[in-house]
């Protein structure tokens, strides 16, 4: 009987920056036929390629397929967007040209709306949301630091999980990626909400700290927790279950990361848009709508948008 070597996917990634430079290295280092869609640093991605630097599992992808429009790409079976929620609109002009009658388009963005986006302008047809949960920053074109590889969790928008979906779960898996397929894909949103909403916003709103400084000062790790528990009340009350214990395993988690600067506190420094909508405002407008009270969430909301 003949050996199942996987699907044979073309891929295009949406976004090189952190998170898609990863993944697509990751995909291409173990042979998937990947190409980056590169807005900056073009020339030195072709030239050098892409270096991931971690204790564990570095390595460098010598020849990154990268071009600087969608057309030179053409279409692929995988469009994974990576790009900050904050250019979603430009997705309107990049994807297209990437697409076939069967492509699927896979994000990996932060927080709520984003599949809702890319299902009224492309079909909900098309559409896997994914997780990643990594700790990872870019700190020049091609060149990423990884503090933990962690993993990543994919799901269908509107169904169950598809034939196609175990599919791009085993092409992450044998691309050296721990890879889960879930049935619920807006409970793994609100999960991850866990964590985004605390350690992306209270970073910011102190001025500049890492997460380590969110866990030593009483007054922050207290305020992290709250946040955490109005997130996963929001979750609950919008029919989407998660245990209150998961905010004590988040802090955990945490605690292991070291001083790390999650991607929102990095763009703040630079003055880059943030996406504030995606990971607090959307949060906030659906945990009203279920009726659950966020009065942390809506301060800190307040804070992130003056």
């Amino acid at each position: 009987m003949r050996k199942y070597t996987g699907p044979n996917f073309r891929i295009a990634v949406v976004g090189s920056g952190a998170v898609g430079s990863y993944y697509g290295a990751k995909l291409a280092y173990f042979g998937r036929d990947v190409h980056f869609l590169v807005r900056s640093g073009l020339k030195e991605i072709r030239r050098f390629g892409i270096q991931v630097r971690a204790k564990k599992e570095g390595f460098r992808l010598a020849k990154a397929h990268a071009y600087a429009t969608p057309e030179e790409i053409g279409p692929c079976d995988v469009v994974l967007v990576a790009l900050k929620a904050t250019s979603n609109e430009d997705l309107r002009v990049l994807v297209p040209p990437l697409l076939h009658e069967k492509t699927i388009i896979l994000t990996l963005q932060n927080g709520l709306g984003n599949e809702e986006f890319l299902a009224q302008n492309f079909g909900a047809e098309r559409v896997i949301g994914g997780l990643s949960f990594i700790c990872l920053n870019r700190t020049t074109p091609g060149q990423i630091e990884c503090y933990d590889s962690g993993h990543i969790v994919i799901g269908e928008y509107t169904r169950y999980p598809q034939p196609r979906t175990h599919d791009l779960a085993w092409a992450f898996k044998h691309s050296g990626v721990v890879c889960r397929v879930t049935e619920s894909l807006l409970r793994e949103r609100w999960r991850k909400l866990v964590w985004n909403v605390p350690f992306n916003g209270l970073t910011i709103a102190a001025g500049g700290v890492t997460t380590r400084e969110i866990l030593a000062r009483d007054s922050l790790r207290l305020a992290a927790l709250g946040l955490m528990e109005e997130v996963i009340a929001a979750a609950n009350r919008s029919g989407y279950e998660l245990p209150s214990a998961l905010a004590l395993e988040q802090m955990k988690r945490t605690e292991a990361m070291g001083a790390y600067k999650p991607s929102t506190l990095l763009d703040w420094e630079n003055g880059r848009a943030m996406e504030i909508e995606a990971i607090w405002g959307e949060p906030l407008r659906r945990a009203r709508a279920a009726g659950a009270e966020s009065p942390r969430l809506e301060q800190l909301y307040g804070l992130l948008q003056e």
